[in-house]
């Protein structure tokens, strides 16, 4: 089976610097095929006999720790969910007129819809948001760099890590896994 991982906070501001290509080989290492990595942010696509997401997370968390001494957390997907990520999206005009201003961020666990009220309601700018069972969506209409809806105000809101990534990315990912689209995006 493929799957799609998503570092948090890896080679971000000159913290936790981990070099792609050292990425890829400890994928390797831990018997892991088809490793592949795209940017330099965390963007992960590698083959692995069928386990659960949560086990294959904690397994490169420990890996990657041992290895190059930082904390990672792992938000791990397969196709099929990243596919359906991809075709939920409620903010697609948005997508395609400004794909950069729209992020989708993996979570590391299950949202409650209580959870995500909590956080429309804290949003103090034209920020936008939706969300599905481990993601959610965030339209920065304004750009994201001086928003007030940060990762960390997200997180706190929703009691979970989360990592995410821009809609040209979301795309690239799924191209770069090798899935197939369902509808035009």
């Amino acid at each position: 089976m493929r799957y799609i991982a998503l570092l948090r906070a890896i080679n971000v501001g000159g913290n936790s610097t981990v070099k792609m290509a050292e990425l890829r080989a400890l994928g390797e290492s831990l018997g892991f095929t088809g490793v592949a990595t795209l940017l330099q942010s965390g963007n992960l696509i590698f083959e692995a006999s069928e386990a659960a997401t949560q086990a294959l997370e904690a397994r490169w968390e420990q890996a990657v720790a041992e290895t190059f001494g930082v904390p990672a957390a792992f938000m791990i997907r397969t196709l099929p969910e990243w596919q359906a990520l991809i075709d939920a999206n409620p903010f697609m005009a948005e997508a395609k007129a400004d794909p950069a201003h729209l992020l989708a961020l993996a979570c590391k666990q299950d949202i409650p819809q209580a959870a995500v009220e909590t956080l429309r309601a804290a949003i103090t700018g034209p920020e936008r948001i939706a969300a599905g069972e481990r993601y959610l969506y965030a339209h920065y209409p304004d750009g994201i760099g001086r928003s007030k809806l940060t990762t960390k105000l997200i997180e706190r809101h929703l009691g979970t890590l989360v990592t995410g990534r821009n809609w040209n990315t979301v795309l690239n990912i799924r191209s770069m896994s090798g899935a197939t689209p369902q509808r035009a995006s």
